[in-house]
């Protein structure tokens, strides 16, 4: 017998209609097509969608930024060497603190070059060891930077905690001057605003743990031995130590190109100050400068754009010492 062929009304296909031409029952689906249709939220941005190139390139950049966290904390923790002749005689001439004096052997400018003589001579007047090392172990140490045969190890910074720096402005039976930089990333401005720090009677400078440079042995030789005479803190929050300033009693002063009064016009620099100095470029932070109980600006040309952090630390801080010197009314 052949099939029986298929009449109208008499498909079993989903969705034929029945010979009245309505629409036939089908079977349920238990709720997951009505579950399919349910909005699953907004889509995530493609640096957060797993294997999306986006999010690739997101990851790689975070784990580049944690591998040089990771290696500016190593380097913290150990002897950094400060390279060339000229460098190498200034920082000895300042006195910096120093581990031992490396030279190439072999070098036949060492027996003529001025500097690495007086360099020698210094450090035997230190009693600092003098290591020769060949040229090509001194390529490795100085991982391939210009060293011209000589370099100079100089230890990890030691840094105060920025409640010594109080301690010390209590002892000095002078108000207190605090310098907090925040966010500086050249080493020369904070060797630089060290200096003029101690140039003008400054009891220390505060640093940030993070996002900031620290006291390298470029710091070091710019400060010209300053950073020997004068505590350098290194604050884990610098927000949260500028409120324990305040806390103390010292007002803190922010100097910005934006601030709402003139240097020259604030009338507080006799009293106990912390002077906050903003990053290059960037200036205060917003955190940093919602804890300054006032901003200053220097005055200056309209078609000059900014000065560098660390001539700006040294005007502002000329003005405080200038009057403090002044008789009170």
């Amino acid at each position: 017998m052949g099939a029986e062929p298929l009449m109208a009304g008499n498909s079993q296909r989903r969705g034929r209609s029945d010979g009245a031409g309505k629409k036939r029952a089908t079977a349920g689906t238990g709720g997951k097509n009505r579950r399919s249709l349910v909005g699953r939220g907004a889509t995530p941005p493609a640096e957060a969608r797993p294997g999306h190139p986006a999010q690739r390139k997101a990851a790689a950049e975070a784990h580049a930024r944690s591998e040089r966290a990771r290696a500016r904390a190593r380097s913290e923790e150990t002897p950094e060497l400060l390279l060339g002749r000229n460098p190498v005689v200034e920082a000895l001439r300042a006195r910096i603190p120093a581990n031992a004096l490396y030279v190439v052997t072999g070098d036949n400018q060492r027996l003529t070059d001025e500097r690495i003589t007086e360099a020698l001579a210094l450090a035997a007047d230190r009693g600092l060891p003098l290591l020769e090392v060949g040229k090509a172990e001194f390529d490795r140490m100085s991982q391939g930077a210009l060293h011209q045969g000589i370099g100079l190890q100089v230890p990890p910074y030691d840094y105060a905690h920025p409640d010594d720096l109080l301690d010390l402005a209590r002892d000095s039976g002078r108000p207190p001057l605090l310098v907090a930089l925040d966010g500086v990333t050249d080493p020369r401005n904070l060797g630089a605003v060290v200096r003029s720090a101690a140039a003008f009677d400054a009891h220390g400078v505060v640093v940030p743990q993070r996002r900031a440079v620290g006291m390298t042995a470029s710091a070091w030789r710019t400060s010209a031995g300053a950073a020997a005479r004068i505590p350098v803190a290194r604050a884990v929050n610098l927000p949260r130590a500028l409120a324990s300033y305040q806390d103390a009693g010292l007002q803190t002063v922010g100097l910005a190109g934006e601030g709402d009064v003139e240097l020259h016009e604030y009338d507080g620099f006799a009293d106990a100050v912390a002077l906050v100095v903003g990053a290059e470029g960037t200036g205060l932070s917003r955190l940093v400068r919602e804890k300054c109980d006032v901003v200053v600006r220097i005055p200056i040309d309209r078609d000059t754009e900014s000065l560098n952090v660390s001539v700006a630390a040294g005007i502002a801080l000329y003005q405080i010492a200038s009057r403090r010197a002044a008789p009170r009314p």
